[in-house]
């Protein structure tokens, strides 16, 4: 099936870096240092720590493709996580931002079997990351996490101005990579970001699936588990 490849892309949050797991952990410990359990009347932070969640993946949708900015996004998240929960926006301590950004990336939650499954390709493949994360929590994430030495080439769209699903990071990415897009597969969590932006460029692309949502028509190659990676590479 992917007889002719030589270059792997991955995209790094919810792909590799388990970016909900490791944001839960963070907010859970901050909701009760800054006290929220009193400020939104709960003793539980799951229904912040929930609609911070949903408001964060909406908002990083609208981030991929230009429509909000970094500081925007950052701003909103929270802002809309306290409106929607009752409590005026303007309560929201800035220094729990500041907090949350510092101890998250260093959080080393990775989705089962990635450490396995990068060296078992990168002793086959080259490997390269392509993410629209930001530069300094992308930093961060690799190296507490030990994910740097995997990759020959990291791409980072906050560095070059252009973000998945722009079929120009792919481009940028392949050229970089000293790769062409026949040889090349894209492995991502996000269907329009990830898939169809390495589909519009030419590339091949994997969706990795672990929530075992319905797969596309228009999407040929899924899997559940990193580890699949193994049988299929």
């Amino acid at each position: 099936m992917f007889q002719n490849k030589k270059h792997l892309f991955f995209d790094l949050d919810h792909t590799i870096w388990d970016f909900d797991k490791n944001a839960e952990e963070t907010l859970h410990d901050l909701y009760y240092k800054y006290e929220f359990d009193d400020l939104f009347n709960n003793p539980s932070s799951e229904a912040f720590i929930e609609t911070y969640t949903s408001n964060n993946h909406r908002l990083w949708g609208l981030y991929h493709h230009g429509k909000i900015d970094k500081a925007s996004l950052r701003k909103l998240r929270f802002a809309d996580t306290f409106s929607q929960l009752g409590v005026n926006p303007d309560l929201f301590p800035i220094s729990f931002e500041e907090e949350y950004l510092e101890i998250c990336p260093t959080k080393t939650n990775l989705f089962p079997h990635a450490h396995e499954t990068l060296e078992y390709l990168q002793s086959r493949y080259s490997l390269h990351l392509i993410s629209n994360g930001f530069k300094e929590a992308c930093e961060k994430k690799l190296e507490h996490s030990k994910l740097s030495p995997y990759f020959n080439t990291i791409v980072i769209s906050e560095i070059i101005g252009i973000n998945k699903p722009d079929p120009r990071i792919f481009q940028h990415a392949l050229t970089h990579g000293q790769a062409n897009k026949e040889q090349a597969v894209m492995i991502g969590d996000n269907l329009d970001a990830d898939v169809r932006g390495a589909q519009n460029a030419g590339m091949d692309a994997i969706f990795f699936n672990p929530l075992a949502q319905d797969k596309p028509d228009d999407v040929p190659h899924m899997i559940q588990d990193l580890k699949e990676l193994q049988e299929i590479f």
